[in-house]
């Protein structure tokens, strides 16, 4: 686990601010939600944090590590999207795997890892399923599998349970819940919703008052 820091962060797109001196601090394995509405920069907070995006001015520190000049694949930051952004091509254990094969984990080793991290998400089972063929909140667990086999220092999730019914988010909130608290990661939640705020995370802040 690591601590997580943004110090006076500004970004810009032309002559659009997006985030203006912003600053925000997590302590390590805390699970923060971070609100505010749409177009407020949360999204763009989360790419800066994960090295995608370079801000204008300020810093990231991670462990008290300032990041700027740490590329992304170093920064030991895992990032959810909201479109989950998995492999169709690929099955199921082999999408949860693939950042392990990147690094160089054995096909075996790899595949065993990915299938306890699916037995962890509630899909036992599923190692062979064609992505294609899972459901919303399925393709959702496997998104947030994926990223935890890699063991990253930092967790950002950038509204992981957008587009399910309210019946299938609130049982998914619920199990997130556990297995944030299992998984031991510091974690930056991105939501508008406040009621998934208070059942996932430990406290709120709105990105409007950083």
């Amino acid at each position: 686990m690591s601590s997580l820091e943004v110090r006076s962060l500004t970004v810009s797109f032309d002559d659009n601010v997006v985030l203006k001196d912003v600053s925000l601090a997590l302590g390590e394995g805390e699970v923060v939600a971070l609100l505010g509405p749409s177009g407020s920069g949360k999204s763009t907070l989360l790419r800066v944090i994960a090295g995608i995006l370079a801000p204008d001015s300020g810093t990231v520190h991670i462990g008290r590590r300032d990041m700027s000049s740490v590329p992304t694949h170093r920064r030991g930051v895992g990032m959810v999207f909201q479109d989950d952004q998995l492999f169709p091509h690929r099955s199921t254990v082999d999408n949860v795997a693939f950042g392990l094969k990147m690094s160089g984990v054995g096909r075996a080793e790899r595949r065993a890892r990915a299938a306890t991290l699916l037995a962890r998400v509630g899909l036992a089972g599923f190692a062979d399923r064609r992505v294609t063929d899972l459901s919303g909140g399925e393709a959702k667990r496997v998104a947030l599998a994926r990223t935890l086999a890699t063991e990253p220092n930092i967790l950002l999730l950038d509204e992981p349970l957008t587009g399910l019914d309210r019946e299938l988010h609130d049982r998914l909130a619920g199990e997130l819940t556990d297995i944030l608290s299992a998984a031991e990661v510091t974690t930056l939640l991105v939501t508008h919703d406040p009621d998934e705020a208070r059942t996932i995370t430990s406290r709120s802040l709105n990105i409007l008052d950083l």
